[in-house]
């Protein structure tokens, strides 16, 4: 399984911007999707999840009412919306695929099995 995420950039303060991560090399739509971030001198931390159906998602309370993560099993793609960034959500961006992600699990970053490489979101106030 690869993940390929894309879509960081530079941004003002109160800008929008998408993030994808398209999966490969196995069944997209077998997989719970996840995003998390990693700030500068900080862990990595949840930002949002959604189930192989989208029929159940979760966000960080940071996020929660700026950021939508959706899925699109035909294009084998994640995508994470954000909207009215702030300078707190400058990190490296990861998507991360699990099969037994379950609802008590989504927001912890060992319950998913492969990870891609990051995509660094800079926002400039």
């Amino acid at each position: 399984v690869q993940l390929q995420a894309s879509g960081g950039g530079l941004v003002q303060a109160g800008d929008s911007l998408r993030l994808s991560c398209a999966l490969s090399g196995s069944t997209f739509r077998s997989y719970h999707m996840g995003w998390f971030r990693q700030a500068p001198g900080k862990e990595r931390e949840f930002v949002a999840a959604i189930r192989t159906n989208a029929g159940s998602t979760a966000y960080a309370d940071s996020v929660k009412g700026r950021f939508t993560i959706s899925r699109d099993n035909a294009r084998n793609t994640v995508y994470l919306q954000m909207h009215s960034l702030n300078s707190e959500d400058t990190a490296v961006y990861y998507c991360a695929a699990g099969s037994r992600v379950i609802l008590s699990n989504m927001r912890s970053a060992s319950a998913y099995d492969y990870w891609g490489q990051g995509t660094l979101v800079t926002v400039s106030s």
